[in-house]
């Protein structure tokens, strides 16, 4: 109960963070709804689908939908309160990862997938979302470009993995990679730590 409780407010961080981005690009009612029901449940739909499982269980599940839709409709009308209350957003969007990374990663293990690609599986569900919203947005995924959040999702991937591999007991490996990954997320933001960037040969960063 707890999981599926902590669960739904992860997907309702994801979606408020979906539908952010949708008002600051000027998107009308249905724009802002869409945008955060994709960025909510847009990894896991490409985690069912790389793991051929149909139909998704993002799209069998009416909380799910429910919690992302109407996370979507309360910032589009209460969006000037949610950017002041954006710190406790951003919180909750790295619990919403870790959860999503070692739920992602332990379904992919019990379908028989291999470790490595279990770790790229579980890593896929939890930036899924954000990279699917900026591909709409027409921007290159906040995830390829800085911070700290696929590098996070995929060490705790890592740690299922080895839990699994050693035969460790799941609940408290789940709960050690989601807090490895948040706390990962949260340093990062703190310390305004970024994945480092290609220079050219004459020493200064390709884009100038």
């Amino acid at each position: 109960m707890l999981l599926a409780v902590l669960e739904l407010i992860g997907i309702a961080a994801f979606a408020a963070s979906g539908a952010v981005a949708a008002v600051r690009a000027r998107l009308d009612v249905f724009g802002v709804i869409v945008l955060g029901l994709t960025t909510a449940l847009g990894g896991g739909i490409v985690r069912d689908v790389l793991l051929d499982v149909h139909p998704p269980a993002a799209l069998m599940s009416w909380p799910y939908l429910a919690v992302a839709g109407v996370t979507g409709l309360v910032v589009f009308w209460f969006h000037p309160t949610v950017a002041k209350l954006w710190r406790a957003v951003l919180l909750l969007d790295a619990i919403g990862l870790g959860l999503f990374v070692t739920a992602g990663t332990t379904t992919a293990l019990k379908l028989g997938v291999p470790p490595y690609a279990a770790c790229l599986i579980g890593m896929t569900t939890g930036i899924g979302g954000g990279a699917l919203r900026d591909v709409l947005l027409r921007e290159i995924p906040l995830v390829l470009r800085r911070e700290i959040y696929a590098v996070a999702a995929l060490c705790g991937a890592v740690v299922v993995v080895l839990g699994d591999h050693f035969r460790l007991p799941a609940v408290p490996v789940a709960l050690l990679a989601s807090a490895l990954i948040v706390g990962l997320r949260l340093v990062a933001m703190w310390r305004r730590w970024n994945a480092p960037v290609a220079r050219d040969v004459d020493g200064g960063k390709l884009d100038g």
